[in-house]
């Protein structure tokens, strides 16, 4: 691999990188992405795409400095890179962590919830809604709005808000209205189609936060590009710390928006490798006959059609059907994937893997046990890809650590207590639970 000199690595530079241009014009990357939505909502949507094109691509009115000023001051950037000793140690290699875990909120998902939210200020909107699976975009989305003053309502799948409750205490606490979707498993993706539903009723004063590289032309680039700021420290901080680019960059991948963000000022560097991790579930083999997918495993075993506006990979079955997938983490637990992730799978140039709940749940332990770090169990997949797969990678990895997970222990103490997992406490003493 050539070196790269730290001088080339200025943030506006790397704004401006070919990788990152993908998509800006047509919201198509390849035969992926679009704008598959009703007619009630093109006006929305051709309001955000100027919108986005003169704030964020032009930085009309100084948007971007005070969207980078906020994620500073409010957000706490830039979040560090740390070399995860033991781990590096226990893979023969050097392992460093992107710390989004430290953002604030515990999660990525406030880089582009404060993006959003501030945008619809400069656009004169009244009112934000947005939907989320394991609580964490929800959480960002009512914080930035109670930061920005909007009013804000988040939809959530009556499954995940069982299976989140910290994090819907949290948004109400933000003083954000939280909807229960009953519809379907209750999940991420009944929790979208609801949101789009209000949006095409409420479009003149409402903005939908959509959390994800997901959705109809411009969220998918938009949302990269208010998440690629992960990449651009990252790569900054690599050259800083060993004087060259990684081999590998690992993220994991539900929809994709750390996925994006951890990849996106690495996509034009054809030396490093790029991992999406996503959730292998239970099993990768699909019921068709029941429409489940005992799996979030979109980019390695689905097949292309539309789904919440976009084209791209999915869980279907033979007649185009969306079935229904199945992940240990609710913020994995999605059918479907960005349409910019499936193109650049198509091309080869990022490596999906499909990760069980059994090795993310040790990959849960594992790193809270080696490097005092509880990660969520969305990012835990990409651990448990470490532990399987690190003699594959090269010399030098950054994984991104999407989340913490204190919104996941009543989960991990639960599927723990189910499993035999090597790293875990002993929870004997815990005979009623915590």
């Amino acid at each position: 691999m050539s070196e790269t000199e730290p001088t080339t690595i200025e943030t506006g530079e790397l704004s401006r990188r070919p990788g990152r241009q993908r998509g800006r014009e047509d919201g198509k990357f390849g035969r992926y992405g679009g704008q598959y939505v009703p007619e009630a909502l093109m006006p929305a949507i051709e309001e955000l795409t100027d919108a986005y094109e003169r704030y964020v691509l032009d930085n009309e009115d100084g948007f971007m400095d005070e969207f980078r000023e906020r994620l500073a001051d409010f957000g706490g950037r830039p979040i560090p890179l740390q070399r995860a000793d033991r781990l590096s140690e226990r893979y023969d290699r050097e392992v460093y962590l992107k710390r989004e875990d430290l953002l604030h909120g515990g999660a990525h998902k406030l880089n582009n919830a404060l993006g959003q939210v501030l945008l619809a200020k400069y656009m004169g909107k009244e009112r934000i809604i947005a939907e989320t699976g394991a609580g964490q975009h929800g959480t960002a989305t009512a914080m930035a709005a109670a930061h920005l003053d909007m009013p804000c309502e988040i939809y959530m799948g009556e499954r995940d808000i069982n299976r989140q409750r910290p994090n819907v205490f949290r948004m109400k606490l933000n003083g954000a209205e939280v909807n229960p979707v009953t519809a379907g498993r209750g999940t991420l993706k009944e929790a979208i189609s609801e949101t789009m539903r209000d949006w095409a009723t409420t479009v003149e004063n409402t903005h939908y936060v959509i959390g994800s590289i997901v959705g109809p032309h411009p969220f998918p680039v938009m949302v990269r590009d208010f998440q690629a700021v992960i990449s651009e420290e990252a790569r900054a901080q690599a050259i800083e710390k060993t004087g060259e680019l990684p081999t590998d960059v690992v993220a994991c991948a539900g929809g994709g928006s750390n996925t994006m963000g951890s990849f996106a000022a690495f996509v034009d560097d054809e030396d490093v490798a790029l991992h999406a991790v996503e959730a292998g579930g239970s099993t990768l083999e699909v019921d068709e006959e029941a429409g489940v997918a005992p799996n979030s495993a979109s980019l390695y075993t689905g097949e292309e059609g539309v789904l919440h506006g976009a084209r791209t990979k999915l869980l279907q079955d033979s007649d185009g059907q969306i079935m229904e997938s199945h992940s240990i983490s609710s913020g994995l637990d999605y059918a479907g994937v960005g349409p910019e992730l499936a193109y650049l799978v198509d091309e080869g140039r990022v490596s999906p893997v499909a990760v069980d709940d059994d090795a993310a749940l040790e990959g849960f332990h594992r790193l809270s046990r080696t490097e005092g770090i509880i990660p969520a169990l969305e990012t835990a997949h990409a651990f448990g890809f470490l532990e399987e797969r690190h003699e594959e990678l090269g010399e030098r990895v950054v994984v991104n650590v999407s989340g913490r997970g204190d919104k996941d222990l009543d989960a991990a103490i639960e599927e723990t207590d189910k499993r035999d997992v090597d790293e875990a406490p002993d929870m004997s003493m815990f005979t009623g639970g915590i």
